[in-house]
């Protein structure tokens, strides 16, 4: 099927599409400023805490695939509304939660729906847009991303301090159900890019779901039992082992969830490396940065939304110049710019404990993960046909939520002596782990993520 005529409202289904991720990501971070609040009134464990958030970030990344493949074969506007109505449906019963398992339970919905709507909303930005002015519009998708996450810290300091901790969930729902609305009657109806018969992959999402809920329950595990107990070693096995029978399903299923070749093509499998990189980054970020200021500090909620918002600056900031740069600079060297902010950035507090240390250096990180964040966008889909978008887009946005997901059980393993106890020592560990990965991630990016193209090189490289 040929691609659809460019759209006139192309840029407002863009600013909408871009509110409706934008509630995706927020819901990771706007939960992370009100997990103190959850934990106190609903009891909860160390270990209910940590899950709180990877149980929406790994079942939004675990089925992230199966959502682009249903995007692919139904429509993605189709699925993108479906998507949004069961997140918003989800936020009202999480909001209502009185236990963990209630809570969780809701964030588990959620995922579900966000896995449907954030690859087929991808998709249809994809789709809607090509060339340079693609590179431009995955550009402020990343920004809303990017700069949302940090804000999110914000309105969760707002809501946890004002109408009480549900509200964080609540706010998604009048916001999700408008527009819903406005969407349907916006965007166009789309054509299914595959003619044959709907046949999904039900098996390989499970695989692949159950061999990082594995990996992250092992890193959730290692705070509290240790690195290197039996435990830890077999859980990290098991994972080991389901990502090996995913790939080998991939091969031998009639409609596999995914097309393996297309992870191995340098500019998806950087853009998956490095997007994976910049939301565990950004997610130890708030997780650290929200303990530290109200346990340690003793701030509220409020006053810790506050302090977050220079890193929501310059997340956008770092986002839109990265934007702007990409065309004329190619991706290399601001993959590596980025890390090279993240990793300094993370440095500081890691060094020095003290409020105005933290702030400062987690703004600084902040705007090398916003570069991040646009540098992958654009390197794992400027360049992918209208019929892969929608598994393109599940493949970043599956390694978006991963990174979350990891990024959250690695640091409050590396700082449970601090989530515990009154100690310093558990943060400058977790802001040292994270320096250090973005330290070795900047070899890693300078070896494989592409340089800018020649118009030559685009050409031959472009599906067919």
């Amino acid at each position: 099927m040929n691609q659809p005529a460019i759209h006139p409202a192309r840029w407002r289904i863009l600013g909408l599409l871009g509110v409706a991720q934008l509630m995706l990501i927020l819901d990771v971070t706007v939960v992370a400023i009100a997990l103190p609040h959850i934990e106190t009134e609903l009891g909860l464990s160390r270990e209910a805490l940590t899950w709180t958030v990877s149980a929406y970030t790994l079942t939004f990344g675990g089925l992230m695939l199966l959502g682009g493949r249903i995007a692919d074969l139904v429509g993605a506007k189709q699925v993108m509304l479906t998507g949004l109505l069961l997140f918003t449906a989800a936020s009202l019963t999480t909001g209502l939660a009185e236990s963990a398992a209630m809570l969780v339970g809701g964030r588990i919905a959620q995922g579900v729906g966000a896995a449907l709507l954030s690859p087929a909303a991808l998709s249809l930005v994809v789709a809607l847009f090509d060339g340079e002015e693609r590179n431009r519009a995955l550009g402020v998708w990343s920004a809303l991303g990017g700069g949302g996450a940090a804000l999110g810290v914000l309105l969760g300091g707002l809501l946890t301090a004002g109408p009480g901790w549900s509200w964080v969930f609540y706010v998604n729902v009048p916001i999700g159900l408008v527009i819903a609305v406005v969407l349907a009657v916006l965007v166009p109806k789309q054509q299914p890019w595959s003619a044959q018969r709907p046949r999904l992959d039900v098996l390989g999402a499970i695989l692949v779901t159950s061999a990082t809920a594995s990996l992250t329950y092992a890193l959730i595990a290692a705070g509290e039992r240790g690195w290197l107990t039996r435990l830890t070693g077999w859980l990290v096995l098991a994972a080991a082992v389901g990502y090996v029978l995913f790939v080998v399903w991939q091969r031998r299923a009639r409609s596999p969830l995914m097309d393996v070749r297309l992870l191995v093509r340098r500019p998806v499998a950087t853009g998956a490396f490095l997007i994976l990189m910049a939301t565990a980054l950004m997610i130890a970020v708030f997780f650290l940065g929200t303990f530290y200021f109200q346990q340690a500090q003793g701030y509220d909620a409020l006053q810790t939304g506050l302090l977050f918002l220079p890193v929501a600056v310059a997340t956008m900031l770092g986002a839109n110049l990265t934007g702007r740069l990409i065309g004329r600079w190619g991706g290399r060297g601001l993959a590596v710019a980025g890390l090279a902010v993240a990793a300094v950035g993370m440095a500081v507090p890691a060094l020095s404990m003290h409020p105005v240390s933290v702030v400062i250096g987690v703004s600084v990180a902040a705007a090398g993960t916003g570069a991040m964040f646009v540098v992958a966008s654009a390197t794992a889909l400027g360049q992918v046909a209208p019929h892969e978008a929608g598994v393109a887009s599940g493949i970043v946005s599956t390694f978006h939520e991963f990174g979350a997901s990891l990024g959250a059980a690695v640091v409050s393993s590396v700082a449970a002596a601090s989530l515990v106890g009154n100690t310093l020592s558990g943060f400058a560990s977790g802001f040292t782990v994270a320096a250090i990965a973005a330290a070795a991630g900047i070899v890693i990016a300078a070896l494989v993520t592409p340089g800018r193209p020649r118009p030559a090189d685009q050409v031959a490289s472009s599906p067919s």
